[in-house]
């Protein structure tokens, strides 16, 4: 029996999901009671979102037809669905690495988006077979030819090689199964070898421990094998193995080129890493596979349960979460404002969202996300020279030498029409052009642009402009200078920590005023005025003031004098005066949250 192992990769929304669940109908791994959209899609947060966020793989089996009609030679196909959105990049380079072919989507009437050229450029390092597949050809905008045309100019892709074919309606899906068993090489190894496994994820369960998804390279697999970790040389007895239908289903053995999973009573999580190999104990290997390259978070924000007998579960939580998600990293933090929490660091601003979502809805956590920061590199006066993304850390101005910030390299693919504006915004946002193409009938503009201005609204911002067209893909390129301040916050003349933001001068008063602003509605009134403002080194650049209760000490004065009045009226002042010098304002939680948290 033959097997073959590939992936769908695609830009987001342009059907991978849909088009998986036609091929698992086409080959009846999909019964009647279990039929349902985004079959792969086991997360309750992406059938919601309608995003493929894990990588998730299945086993099928496809008998193909021989020339008299009937049934002919049987394979195995080992498929993983992939996410498509730029954050889950890295579930994509691990999907390719237990693959040797993939089917790129291109929508029909979207045509080659920022990420599709991202995966096939993946594909292609990675030296695997790729069939391209125009999918969506039933839309009434669809360009079948014009999207295959676009593929080859853009990435190099001939275009007579392109299947066209419909998620939705199942259009093409059988010359799709047709290409995989033509084009796709079946996968080397040897049965007899000494066992080599590649981990490319994992999941914990509370019964059988950390389950490797893995994919045989060389030799077999099966329970009661005595088996070793590569990097950590610990030991542990394999349980049961098994394959994807996609729920996990027990099998007899693992051989080379399989796909599956392994229990072996894993209970530490650290030992199972993601990119690790697996080998016989008595029979050791020495070339290991060579893993994967560490995700290195590049969004960095405050997570804190609002209940704070919450931390010991919220920490239990965030390690089973790491182990499902190798591009998340975490360590604890204290705040003035929040209590004990953790500084979580993430891949993108989307990528940030599910987690805390996750974390809320998986594991029963009420949570507090502070805004998102990037890391910053800051050299001091003596040479030193250090990270930090939080404004705690950051040094005064006289031991400062110089702070530079993250740049990305930015690709947006948008129509003619939306160019004027968009180069606009990326303007605002100081971005500085490096180069703009022509792709068919779009554009490819790419900037280089500050990480942080793309970190809040930009997303939303890029696609109402363009009336939902544009789409983007980014990548971290180097650090560079920037004008950067420290903007401190003040309440009745003390400085409050948790408020501090690091900003572009630019930008400093905008945002300084908006906090005060802020601060000054949500701050409850004393019996003096509040002053809260906005200091950069000891200048002040925004006041707000909460004012003061008065109780009217004129009510009993009917005309008269003047100075009558103007006495009670001092009088009443120094009152005040005196209250300010005894008084202390305590801020309450909620107005560091209106300030604090993401939401606004």
């Amino acid at each position: 029996m033959q097997v073959r192992n590939f992936s769908i990769i695609a830009h987001v929304d342009h059907g991978k999901s849909t088009l998986a669940d036609r091929i698992l109908e086409h080959l009846g791994a999909m019964g009647e009671r279990d039929k349902r959209d985004q079959t792969l899609d086991t997360l309750e947060l992406e059938r919601e979102r309608g995003i493929t966020i894990k990588s998730t793989p299945v086993r099928l089996s496809y008998t193909r037809p021989d020339s008299s009609g009937h049934g002919g030679e049987t394979y195995i196909l080992n498929l993983i669905d992939t996410p498509g959105h730029v954050d889950f990049n890295y579930e994509v380079s691990r999907s390719l690495a237990a693959c040797e072919g993939v089917l790129l989507l291109v929508d029909a009437s979207q045509g080659v988006e920022a990420q599709t050229i991202v995966n096939a450029y993946l594909a292609i390092d990675s030296n695997l077979e790729i069939i391209p597949v125009i999918n969506k050809i039933d839309l009434p905008a669809a360009d079948p030819e014009g999207a295959a045309a676009e593929l080859e100019e853009v990435v190099g892709i001939p275009a007579e090689g392109a299947i066209f074919a419909s998620g939705k309606s199942g259009i093409g899906v059988p010359e799709i199964l047709e290409a995989i068993v033509e084009r796709i090489p079946s996968p080397p190894g040897d049965p007899d070898a000494p066992l080599k496994a590649l981990i490319f994820d994992s999941v914990f369960d509370a019964y059988q421990g950390v389950i490797l998804f893995v994919r045989v390279l060389e030799g077999q697999l099966k329970a009661k094998d005595k088996i070793t970790l590569y990097s950590t040389g610990k030991h542990f007895e394999v349980d049961k193995v098994g394959t994807f239908t996609p729920g996990l289903i027990v099998g007899q053995h693992l051989t080379a080129g399989d796909v599956g999973w392994v229990a072996a009573g894993i209970k530490d999580i650290h030992d199972a890493q993601v990119g690790d190999t697996l080998m016989e104990r008595e029979r050791p290997i020495t070339d290991p596979f060579p893993g994967f390259k560490p995700a290195r978070p590049v969004v960095f924000s405050g997570l804190y349960p609002t209940d704070t007998e919450d931390y010991r579960k919220m920490r239990e939580a965030l390690e089973k979460l790491k182990l499902n998600d190798a591009a998340f990293s975490f360590e604890p933090e204290t705040s003035e404002a929040l209590g004990f929490g953790f500084r979580c660091g993430f891949l993108g601003l989307l990528h940030a969202e599910i987690i805390q979502e996750r974390l809320e809805r998986e594991y029963d956590l009420d949570l507090i996300a502070t805004a998102p920061a990037v890391v910053y590199r800051i050299t001091m006066n003596n040479g030193d020279i250090f990270e930090t993304q939080n404004p705690a850390q950051f040094p005064t101005r006289d031991r400062l030498q110089l702070i530079e910030e993250p740049y990305i390299k930015l690709s947006v693919m948008l129509p003619e029409e939306h160019v004027g504006s968009v180069m606009q915004l990326l303007q605002e946002r100081r971005g500085s052009m490096v180069t703009m193409n022509y792709v068919g009938r779009r554009v490819e503009l790419i900037y280089q642009v500050p990480f942080a201005e793309i970190l809040y609204d930009f997303h939303d911002r890029l696609k109402s402009i363009s009336r939902g067209y544009a789409s983007m893909d980014y990548e971290i390129t180097d650090y560079r200078q920037g004008e950067l301040v420290k903007v401190d916050i003040y309440v009745n003349n003390e400085i409050v920590d948790a408020l501090a933001v690091i900003v572009h001068e630019d930008r400093a008063y905008a945002l300084g005023r908006k906090i005060v602003d802020k601060m000054a509605e949500v701050i409850p009134r004393q019996m003096w005025p509040v002053p809260v403002q906005a200091m950069i080194g000891g200048k002040i650049i925004a006041r707000a003031t909460v004012k003061a209760f008065r109780k009217d000490v004129l009510a009993k004065c009917y005309g008269g004098d003047i100075s009558r009045k103007k006495k009670l009226l001092n009088k009443q002042k120094k009152g005040k005066a005196r209250m300010k010098q005894i008084g202390t304002v305590e801020v309450p939680q909620e107005a560091f949250l209106a300030v604090l948290s993401t939401d606004d």
